[in-house]
């Protein structure tokens, strides 16, 4: 493919979608992206970004070079060689997967599909979603063939937000394909942005690894969650144990507890393939055994609080409780499925007065699941407001929080991510949890 003739569409403007798409206008690729949210559209064609870590400069550099611009048309799948899909894939309230934002994205981009386009699926879902659910509806909606008329093919994110070190350009692209030439078509597509690229056997190799990812990271997290409970139980410090394990050169990988999962993947992508299994017969004892640790942590995290405030003789109900932390890691402003929202909801119910502080997330945004706290906004970060609280619970570490002023201002502190080891409370009562 020559960058200077091409041009592609890609859909859905978020974590995954926008920094794709300025990869690929910075190689030279003329990139339409495509989303329902017109705010997202006017931001981008004014040069500003929605999202902390992508500077508005680089987005105004490639929409002034006229290699990027956003829009909500989707008439305009029309003017393109190649569509690339990075949308939402849910779970239900039933705990199931939510494939609609692909369908209906491919039902959208169908009636303007062309002879020879190529579409590419990013969105991590179970095995057979492209070459069944996707192919169908682009079939239905185009009257092409797909393999035949038009190209398909699976290509998994690979998205680390706030990960300074991560780059598009840089981490390989796995990439199956409905048909060897399809797999030609989308590999030649990604190597104008992406240095490696792993081909596999078939569309479902591609979604199963996918899912291989997250799995393997959700696994492990709930060992050590399980561990960091245990190892409390008997007086040992979870932390130091994996400080001392880490130094083992082979057999060994690091991971560490938290308050429970956040993301858009690790705490919702392994029950897609629990959910697949079923229709072969078989269970995923293993994937949901991690699944129960982890959603688990929370409750385990705010009976934790209680003990703490046990000890100076107070209860939950009526206490002020400061959460630190709202998104789900370490300076970023993602805050989707965020531990913390449900250690706000636990403690609510329990009757805490409650507040948050994050300097990456002013105020919270409207959201599926926890639309009742949109419009709270995070509290001052000075002496007076944080030594007003009984406790101050730490559930996300960001860098830019200084931990020695927490030490030297807060009452008790219980802290999910051992962020306090290297302040010296001065006041403070700090409880790892």
């Amino acid at each position: 493919m020559d960058a200077k003739n091409l041009r592609i569409a890609v859909i859905g403007l978020g974590y995954v979608g926008l920094p794709l798409s300025l990869e690929f206008a910075r190689k030279g690729v003329s990139v339409i992206g495509l989303d329902i949210d017109p705010v997202k559209a006017d931001a981008i064609n004014s040069g500003r970004s929605y999202i902390k870590h992508i500077k508005s400069a680089d987005i105004a550099t490639e929409v002034m070079a006229k290699r990027f611009e956003a829009s909500v048309d989707f008439n305009r799948i029309s003017e393109v060689n190649a569509v690339i899909i990075c949308v939402p894939t849910p779970l239900n309230k039933n705990r199931e997967p939510d494939i609609s934002y692909i369908l209906k994205t491919g039902a959208s981009i169908a009636p303007h599909l062309k002879n020879g386009s190529l579409v590419v699926l990013e969105s991590t879902t179970y095995p057979g979603t492209t070459d069944e659910n996707l192919l169908a509806v682009l079939e239905n909606g185009s009257g092409l063939k797909a393999g035949l008329d038009f190209h398909l093919a699976y290509s998994p994110e690979r998205e680390d937000p706030g990960n300074p070190n991560s780059r598009v350009s840089e981490i390989p692209r796995v990439i199956g394909g409905l048909t060897p030439e399809c797999l030609a078509k989308a590999s030649a597509l990604y190597g104008l942005a992406v240095k490696t690229i792993v081909p596999v056997s078939s569309c479902r190799t591609a979604e199963a690894t996918k899912l291989l990812e997250n799995i393997f990271r959700s696994v492990n997290i709930a060992l050590v969650n399980e561990l960091k409970v245990i190892y409390s139980a008997m007086g040992i410090d979870v932390w130091e144990v994996i400080r001392a394990a880490k130094t083992k050169p082979f057999g060994y990988m690091p991971f560490y507890p938290g308050p429970g999962l956040g993301g858009h993947c690790i705490p919702i992508d392994p029950f897609y393939l629990t959910w697949k299994a079923r229709e072969y017969g078989k269970n995923t004892r293993f994937i949901e055994l991690a699944g129960e640790i982890n959603t688990s942590m929370p409750e385990y995290v705010v009976n934790r609080v209680a003990e703490a405030l046990n000890e100076t003789g107070k209860a939950v109900r009526g206490a002020r409780i400061l959460i630190l932390g709202l998104s789900y890691k370490p300076d970023v402003d993602d805050d989707r499925e965020s531990p913390s929202y449900h250690l706000l909801d636990l403690l609510k119910h329990r009757g805490a007065e409650l507040d948050y502080y994050d300097p990456h997330v002013p105020i919270i945004r409207p959201t599926r699941e926890h639309s009742h706290w949109a419009g709270k906004r995070s509290v001052t970060w000075d002496c007076k407001t944080i030594s007003g609280y009984e406790v101050v619970l730490i559930s996300t570490a960001h860098q830019a929080v200084n931990y020695q002023e927490l030490a030297d201002w807060a009452k008790c502190i219980v802290d999910t991510r051992n962020a306090m080891a290297n302040t010296t409370p001065l006041k403070a009562t700090v409880w790892k949890s």
